[in-house]
């Protein structure tokens, strides 16, 4: 049996419970259930299996019933670049595994696959945001830290 599959529409609450205990461990707290839950996972449920899809998730089961690790990618088309000639970039997040089954490279098994992934979709840069517990995984992976603080804009 493989220990990683890709993620179907099936999957798409457990992927929005696992979000949520990946922003917990980033803002400290479990996020407030809201309108967010139903969105994410309508979306996961209708862009997952698309054919041509440009969002995909590789997942591990949990034994006893739903996921234990999960990373979520999506492919997204910018202009060409010199270290992007096709245009094609991907981006990583969601990648998180439920405290009970941590330290067991069910992280690292997702990630490899959405590397892979990419690779087979063209994609030639993949970016993603780390935190600081995940930055020695992803550094192994080949990523590189990049220079320029990233910013953000929150619009009303």
């Amino acid at each position: 049996m493989e220990l990683v599959r890709r993620a179907g529409a099936d999957d798409a609450e457990e992927l929005v419970r696992l979000r949520a205990v990946m922003l917990a461990s980033i803002i400290g707290e479990r996020p407030k259930p809201g309108e967010w839950v139903a969105r994410a996972a309508e979306s996961l449920r209708r862009r997952l299996p698309e054919p041509d899809a440009r969002i995909a998730a590789f997942v591990v089961d949990d034994p006893d019933g739903g996921l234990a690790a999960c990373a979520v990618g999506v492919v997204e088309e910018r202009l060409a670049g010199p270290d992007s000639p096709s245009g094609l970039n991907g981006y990583v997040f969601n990648v998180v595994t439920d405290p009970r089954w941590r330290r067991r490279g069910f992280s690292r098994a997702c990630m490899t696959a959405l590397i892979a992934w990419f690779a087979d979709h063209g994609v030639r840069l993949v970016d993603l945001r780390a935190s600081d517990e995940g930055l020695p995984l992803y550094t192994k992976l080949g990523f590189e830290l990049q220079h320029g603080p990233a910013m953000r804009l929150r619009l009303p």
